[in-house]
């Protein structure tokens, strides 16, 4: 079991690169799935030093809070609201440059200043959640954090 990650490489890409199989080793046998998201949230969090990473759920047709690391969060999200709650609606991966310019954005902490909101799918293609996260620099996320993180939900096996 991996205790310490071990951050490798310069560019975004090189370090997801490295991140990605420390990710896999940490909970490859972990059959949990909320511990498996927890250790995400840690690894991501850690290493990158986002502001706030986390998963909200579908529970009763409004995405819940789930495993996260940083400020305290919102609890619940409608469908269509917000980054999070669009995403889940459009079924799309949404990075947003300056959340102040997206309409509707719901301001769970001051600090947040840009953020991406992938959907997460289970095995049978249904929309069971989405990842969360926000960074407190403008413009942080783009194509490359997207396609990483994507691969970094698959390893959940859902």
């Amino acid at each position: 079991m991996a205790e310490e990650l071990e951050v490798i490489g310069h560019t975004k890409e090189e370090k997801y690169q490295a991140l990605l199989p420390q990710i896999n080793a940490l909970i490859y046998t972990e059959t949990d799935v909320i511990a498996n998201m927890a250790n995400i949230c840690a690894a991501l969090k850690q290493y990158f030093q986002f502001l706030w990473v986390g998963f909200y759920l579908i529970k009763d047709n409004q995405l819940v809070l789930g495993p996260f690391q940083g400020p305290v969060a919102c609890t619940r999200i409608q469908k269509g609201k917000g980054v999070c709650g669009t995403s889940w609606q459009k079924a799309e991966i949404i990075i947003v440059d300056d959340v102040e310019q997206f309409p509707g954005h719901i301001a769970c902490s001051s600090l947040s200043k840009s953020e991406i909101v992938l959907p997460i799918y289970n095995s049978s293609k249904e929309i069971i959640g989405v990842l969360d996260v926000d960074s407190d620099h403008l413009a942080s996320f783009d194509l490359v954090d997207a396609n990483y993180l994507q691969q970094i939900i698959q390893l959940l096996k859902l």
